[in-house]
């Protein structure tokens, strides 16, 4: 059994993981960091290409991150946040393109102009009211509406072709939306850090067991998949990075700030077109309305994707419940998660969420037919035969304990650090890879805050993220100006307007 000892351990290796240890190697290239990953590559679970939308969250499309209010207006508030949140991701990818740490950005993030589109005059009213609140802050000062069916044409022609149009339809549109090769981002980070001092790569490695030392280092266990022997590696920071094998390992930390959380994994499948002659009919993302009992990842959405250089269209997601936590993972892992501390909360978010239960079952017992009429709300012309099923990777949802102790279903992502800010895991899902530079950086301001205070590091994290410290709901100016650098690097929108 061999051991060695590293500054930063980090379990899993897709787009959480890696943008966490390229940002700590850009703050101190000294830091000796190990990955580790329990399959064969790079980003195979849920930041591959295929096993996620692609869309670059930044609220421009996704009607979910505006809900309606009971009197009838819109909450904004997510939608600035993730709006914020994506232009630091974009940011920090600007800044490894620019330094060579990153190769064209065409490799890994395209220009796809992100809609929303609706049926129906309510529907029609909400997203005009939607427009008109978004449109007026700098954030979204660039989106576009419609109901006028002839502009919608231009717009979406494989939507609107032969539609029924005695309905009211209208839709919004921000042409430098993006369509984002999250597996491509991860794989060209760990080469970028496999090509500095002080960096290894462990695949096929799987975490057996995990214990603290008194001085708060962490001894972690691990076992080769191909040949079954371990290795031990001390650790000053150990991070769990592990999409849906985050929670597993951290109850196996035995942290106390880890009691009480359970998991709730939702699968997901696409319909997936790639014949040209459909294909070349559309270039957007355009995202529906979620039906009612189906939980927001479910939002309807037809999106083109740009992945090598091969385009192709996609449709869904179709929900459906698996108790794996991985999409190669056991059957066992939700029933091995159940503690005595957390089993009172999963019984009350079962109970109390009936309808998401029997939506997930309606979801799975669909034929392709029922999936591709669920389509044609989208694109009338759609036939059976010119799509295909392809699964999705899982998502697992927190369950945890509200402010009075009961059970709550939740639909985003959560850090949880140890006190002795020794141990960090990312658990949740949506919007997952699109804000991973500032969820990454909410590790390091709690994980390592004297060192960030330090002047060094301060200006290091200003050179990668400019508006660093800084609001982009609330400073306009410098929004724009951040926006025209990184729509220009990325090749988004080199005629973006200061």
């Amino acid at each position: 059994m061999t051991s060695k000892s590293v500054d930063v351990l980090l379990v899993g290796a897709g787009a959480m993981s890696t943008t966490l240890g390229v940002l700590l190697k850009q703050l101190d290239p000294s830091l000796t960091i190990t990955m580790v990953e329990r399959l064969d590559h790079v980003a195979e679970e849920s930041t591959d290409a295929m096993n996620n939308a692609g869309t670059g969250h930044a609220a421009y499309c996704e009607l979910n991150y505006t809900a309606q209010n009971d009197d009838g207006s819109i909450n904004t508030d997510k939608a600035f946040a993730i709006n914020a949140a994506f232009e630091k991701s974009l940011q920090f990818w600007s800044y490894l393109v620019e330094q060579g740490q990153l190769p064209d950005p065409q490799n890994f993030i395209n220009t796809v102009p992100h809609q929303s589109f609706v049926m129906g005059e309510e529907n029609v009213a909400f997203l005009r009211k939607r427009f008109e609140v978004l449109s007026a802050t700098p954030q979204f000062a660039e989106m576009e509406y419609s109901d006028d069916p002839e502009v919608l044409r231009q717009w979406m022609p494989l939507i609107m072709k032969n539609r029924d149009i005695t309905e009211p339809v209208a839709a919004t549109r921000v042409r430098y939306g993006s369509d984002v090769n999250f597996g491509a981002l991860a794989r060209n980070m760990v080469k970028s850090l496999q090509q500095q001092d002080g960096f290894e790569l462990l695949l096929s490695h799987s975490v057996d067991d995990m214990s603290q030392y008194s001085n708060g280092d962490w001894r972690v266990e691990l076992k080769n998949g191909h040949t079954g022997q371990k290795e031990h590696i001390r650790t000053k920071f150990l991070f769990f990075g592990a999409g849906g094998g985050a929670l597993p390992l951290l109850q196996m930390s035995g942290i106390p700030e880890g009691d009480g959380y359970g998991g709730f994994p939702v699968s997901g499948q696409w319909l997936v077109c790639k014949k040209p002659e459909i294909v070349e009919q559309h270039m957007a993302k355009v995202y529906g309305q979620a039906p009612i009992g189906a939980p927001p990842m479910s939002v309807p959405h037809l999106d083109s994707r740009i992945i090598d250089g091969k385009r192709a269209l996609l449709f869904g997601p179709f929900a459906g419940f698996t108790t794996k936590f991985l999409k190669k993972g056991s059957a066992l892992d939700m029933p091995l998660s159940m503690r005595l501390n957390n089993l009172k909360p999963i019984m009350q978010v079962g109970a109390k969420n009936m309808d998401l239960t029997r939506y997930l079952i309606s979801e799975v017992m669909q034929s392709h037919s029922d999936r591709v009429d669920s389509l044609r709300r989208f694109y009338p012309e759609a036939k059976d035969e010119d799509w295909e099923l392809s699964y999705a990777g899982q998502r697992v949802q927190i369950i945890k304990k509200n402010e009075k102790g009961e059970g709550k279903l939740e639909f985003g992502t959560e850090v949880i650090s140890a006190a002795d800010r020794r141990l960090a895991a990312l658990l949740g899902a949506s919007p997952g890879a699109s804000t991973a530079t500032p969820t990454m950086i909410n590790v390091i301001e709690r994980c390592f805050p004297e060192r960030l205070a330090t002047p060094e590091w301060q200006a290091k994290m200003k050179e990668m993220v400019p508006s660093y410290g800084q609001s982009l709901i609330e400073d306009g100016q410098l929004l724009r100006t951040v926006r025209k650098r990184t729509l220009s690097t990325l090749k988004l929108d080199q005629d973006y307007q200061v």
